[in-house]
């Protein structure tokens, strides 16, 4: 028994009580453990950082992941979108006070923040959160915790009472807290636990996620404390989203094992699934549309799902969800079709995972991320549950030799984290039939410019070259395991833009890593996108590729601000398409957005910079309902 636990649960309902009782049994330096995202007890880490903030003396050190916050804008047009709608989009989400201080550096030097994993490029340039990171597979973050002697640890909970017995779930985050709590048990460690409860968060069950109030030294639990959890916006799936997605539903065998992740293109892969169990002819005629040339690169399925799969992923998505309701995911493994980490999604899938009957909830089952992210334990039976396994994770970028970018830039900047990518590709090679499926586009546009994300070389890697496996792009599948350099070359050359294959193929020729007298086949010429408009515009139009393929609380009007929103964002890099836009809109003829042109208060303008927005913003709406039109 840990002597920072008391006889019994002490209950508070307020923060400031509940961080003296801390004080008084940890002492003035503590050491925090908080998890990873959704599962972060906000009342009462603002109450630790507040007292910190007026205490010098006393030593606040956090070590966590994911820190979630609001968006913010960053121009006049951003704010006008996002203001009138962050409650909505977002939740009434308290902040997290450290997050704000330490991006303006107001953090006092006796609180320290740890981060692990960081919310997708949201701490770019802050020195003192790209130096306090920590580069980790996601597996070993509980032996780096009890390396730092962690005295303390917090946590969101959901409670529920059985038998008599007071019982909490730690739902979104057992990842890494069942194994502390395995390692104090064991003598290992030595900390107090106190939690937070939430109405919001689903009560999962299972003997990973449920506790007893036994492991509790303090909860908080009070109607004042109680908040709107943090929603993740949808973000709209475009149609070189839709093209991955239907690329990689045609590489998941019936009766296997499925790891996907959060985003556009994971909501493009779950839909391109659905597509494939619901609408299978329909399926089928998008995959050979989307397909260039005769050979496959990789065994490919397009039936529908008999077998069905079951999901083994460090994160439940709103993706896993609705494939276990269209009879996807229905491949059971200790008597769950998914196996998860962590989560963090948005309000409907909360709300879904809450009023589901009990037994349908646990079908999905939580559990530490030792469990799903290796195969540690009964090797065996990971093995033989673990069946036909593929990996889908996705990257920002990968090399012409292999190497995959997930996590930061060349200079040393981080965007996000390794997280558990490592993880599932050594997953993918102890296994004996699984892959790891890296997905990315094919371009990306930044402040104007438009560039490849396959490259020739970059000075960072993620996922070294000799783990190389399979590659998608909208343009297609590169199986590259086990290839020799000049074939995984070749093969990536035939899936990147053909605005960029020569100058790659040149770079390949220059360092005389593929024969000099290489060419790109003439059916690998046109991956441009106007072919996919042509070839998955339809299906758009019509509906079978939404952008939105599992809803959203954007409104209709939102929506259509949006791609317009980012027209204008990338004009703006540019003189001559900024002056494009504003003669479209003062001069061009076509419908206007009414709607659109209200939403952001632009109906009336006062001042010549207001007028010049709406004629941008008329002529940038015209443009992406045309495109939408095909």
């Amino acid at each position: 028994m840990s002597h920072l636990m008391p006889s019994r649960l002490q209950a508070h309902s307020d923060p400031d009580a509940l961080v003296d009782a801390i004080i008084a049994s940890v002492g003035r330096s503590i050491v925090l453990a908080i998890p990873l995202g959704l599962g972060k007890p906000n009342h009462i880490v603002n109450a630790l950082v507040a007292r910190a903030m007026v205490d010098p003396d006393l030593h606040l050190r956090i070590f966590t992941a994911l820190t979630l916050e609001r968006s913010s804008p960053s121009s006049e047009l951003e704010r006008r979108f996002l203001e009138p709608a962050l409650d909505r989009l977002f939740g009434k989400y308290p902040p997290l006070e450290y997050a704000q201080m330490l991006r303006n550096g107001t953090l006092p030097a006796n609180v320290e923040i740890d981060e692990f994993f960081f919310l997708a490029g949201r701490w770019r340039g802050v020195r003192r959160a790209q130096a306090n990171y920590i580069s980790a597979n996601y597996t070993d973050v509980w032996r780096y915790i009890l390396d730092r002697k962690v005295n303390l640890i917090a946590q969101l909970v959901a409670k529920r009472e059985v038998d008599g017995e007071m019982r909490y779930s730690l739902s979104s985050n057992p990842d890494i807290t069942a194994q502390l709590l395995d390692a104090r048990a064991a003598g290992r460690a030595d900390f107090m636990m106190v939690g937070q409860v939430n109405s919001e968060l689903p009560y999962m069950s299972g003997e990973d996620v449920e506790v007893g109030e036994a492991e509790f030294a303090h909860m908080l639990d009070s109607p004042r404390t109680d908040f709107e959890l943090y929603s993740a916006p949808k973000r709209p799936v475009a149609l070189a989203d839709h093209a991955v997605g239907l690329h990689v539903a045609g590489l998941v065998p019936d009766g296997g094992t499925l790891q996907i992740g959060i985003g556009a293109i994971g909501d493009a892969i779950a839909a391109g699934l659905l597509l494939r169990h619901r609408d299978n002819e329909q399926f089928r005629q998008l995959a050979a549309a989307v397909q260039i040339g005769d050979d496959r690169a990789c065994p490919c399925e397009d039936g529908p799902f008999e077998a069905g799969l079951y999901g083994a992923s460090e994160m439940l998505t709103d993706g896993f969800v609705q494939l276990e309701a269209a009879g996807v995911l229905k491949r059971e493994v200790e008597g769950a079709v998914a196996h998860a980490a962590f989560f963090v999604e948005c309000r409907d899938f909360y709300k879904t995972l809450r009023e589901m009957p009990e037994a349908q909830r646990r079908r999905f089952g939580m559990r530490r991320v030792g469990f799903t992210n290796s195969l540690l334990g009964d090797v065996e039976k990971r093995r033989e549950d673990r069946v036909k396994a593929r990996f889908i994770n996705s990257a920002m970028m990968v090399t012409l030799l292999g190497a995959v970018v997930s996590d930061a830039t060349e200079d040393g900047q981080v965007v996000s984290g390794v997280g558990g990518q490592f993880d599932f590709v050594e997953q993918a090679f102890a296994l004996e039939d699984a892959r790891f499926i890296l997905t990315i586009n094919a371009v990306r546009t930044t402040r104007g410019k438009t560039v490849s994300n396959i490259v020739w070389s970059y000075g960072h890697t993620t996922v070294p070259r000799h783990l190389r496996d399979v590659v998608v792009t909208e343009y297609g599948v590169a199986d590259l395991r086990g290839k020799s350099d000049g074939d995984v070359i070749a093969a990536l050359l035939n899936i990147a833009d053909s605005r960029f294959q020569d100058e790659l193929l040149a770079s390949a020729k220059a360092a005389g890593k593929i024969a000099l007298d290489h060419e790109i086949p003439p059916v690998f010429r046109n991956n441009t996108p106007e072919r996919l408009r042509a070839v998955l515009g339809p299906a758009r139009a019509s509906g079978v590729l939404p952008e939105f393929p599992f809803g959203t609380d954007f409104t209709p009007v939102e929506q259509r601000l949006m791609s317009a929103l980012g027209r204008m964002k990338e004009a703006s890099y540019s003189k001559r398409a900024t002056a494009g836009l504003i003669l479209g809109g003062a001069f061009g003829r076509g419908m206007r957005d009414d709607a659109a042109l209200e939403r952001m208060g632009l109906s009336s303008p006062a001042g010549p910079a207001q007028w010049i927005y709406r004629w941008m913003l008329i002529a940038a709406l015209r443009d992406a309902a045309a495109e939408q039109a095909g």
